[in-house]
């Protein structure tokens, strides 16, 4: 096969789809891997340490694109990166089909393409293991971006997240005990913030509870117990994941125009459509907006800015996949892992759930 790994195009995006370390899972087996030119350049990865790893750098888009047989990318790809594939070929990455635009869909549909999504594999009891680290990442990123944005010269309250001695800490709610939800946690009660967390799922609200030592309040997630939370809150923290399928909303616009002034939202939800009414996606270079008073925070691809960082942890999780991709090719590896079949929403143009596939219908084919 033809392993690509095109440069990522979309705006504030340092990561890439294969660090250099993973180019011998796959020459390793008699594969090529062709390396577009200044791939790996925002995660520090330069084009020698590709070849010297045995990779081919190319210097277009087309020829990248154009002759591969598995595209492996880190982020959705744009239209004209969809156009440039050519019909028949795999592709996998982060790509949140369910809240993709309805033309990329039709693009992919046409060419028959066999797309993987990194954060639909999952494992027999519930675990993401591409997802995991990532989500990882984005916990632990919420507190640094919360800290600031709630500085004064951010448009924020002025508020501490850990207070001082006769000042109260911050408020944060946490809309979900996942892995983001969980880690952000731990983190925000390292700061010395007052977290509260709400989950439909007690079970992971008694795990959270036992894993943290410090005092932490937990609650059912009802509309009744996040309106009374929204009410309260400094710094409102959206961590909720349906796998493969739009986020729910669960923050109408109502709760939030009831929110303290200048609180501050961070909907990480928001690669999945987000789980707030009045969230839409903002970018790393304007990342805020301020709506109904309440400062938003809405940037899909929150780890973008931590190239290196996010593409050894992609790597990580999805090692596994890549060398059963590398020993079997793509169709073995897709009937021999239960957990990779998950993550396949179309193989060679037929669509395997469409409930998945950006919503376009529902049920199974």
């Amino acid at each position: 096969m033809n392993i690509s790994v095109p440069k990522e195009r979309r705006p504030f995006e340092y990561r890439v789809g294969l660090p250099p370390a993973g180019v011998s899972v796959f020459t390793r087996y008699g594969h090529t891997v062709l390396v577009e030119r200044n791939a790996g350049k925002g995660a520090g990865f330069e084009d020698q340490d590709y070849i010297d790893a045995g990779a081919r750098v190319v210097y277009n888009q087309e020829e990248a694109l154009g002759r591969a047989d598995l595209v492996l990318k880190f982020a959705r790809p744009l239209l004209d990166e969809l156009e440039l594939m050519r019909p028949g070929c795999a592709l996998a990455g982060f790509l949140h089909l369910a809240a993709a635009r309805q033309d990329k869909i039709e693009v992919m549909k046409k060419k028959e393409f066999t797309l993987i999504a990194y954060e639909q594999i999952e494992e027999e009891d519930g675990y993401h293991p591409v997802l995991a680290p990532l989500s990882q990442i984005g916990g632990r990123m919420a507190v640094q971006i919360a800290a600031r944005i709630m500085q004064n010269d951010h448009g924020g309250r002025g508020i501490l997240l850990g207070g001082v001695a006769g000042v109260p800490s911050a408020e944060v709610i946490i809309l979900g005990a996942g892995i983001v939800g969980s880690t952000a946690a731990v983190a925000f009660i390292n700061a010395g913030a007052q977290v509260t967390v709400l989950d439909i799922d007690l079970r992971r609200l008694q795990t959270l509870q036992e894993r943290i030592s410090a005092p932490i309040v937990t609650m059912l997630s009802t509309p009744y117990n996040i309106n009374r939370a929204c009410s309260f809150a400094d710094v409102l923290l959206g961590a909720v994941l349906v796998p493969g399928e739009r986020t729910p909303i669960l923050v109408t616009k109502d709760m939030v125009a009831h929110m303290r002034p200048r609180a501050v939202i961070i909907d990480m939800s928001i690669d999945q459509g987000g789980c707030v009414e009045t969230s839409r996606p903002t970018n790393h270079g304007s990342p805020t907006y301020v709506e109904l008073g309440v400062t938003h925070y809405c940037v899909p691809n929150i780890s973008g800015v931590l190239g290196r960082t996010a593409s050894h942890a992609l790597y990580n999780g999805a090692y596994p996949y890549l060398t059963a991709f590398a020993q079997l090719g793509v169709d073995a590896s897709i009937q021999s892992l239960p957990a990779l079949e998950h993550g396949v929403n179309t193989h060679k143009g037929k669509i395997l759930h469409l409930q998945r596939f950006g919503g376009v219908e529902g049920g199974w084919i």
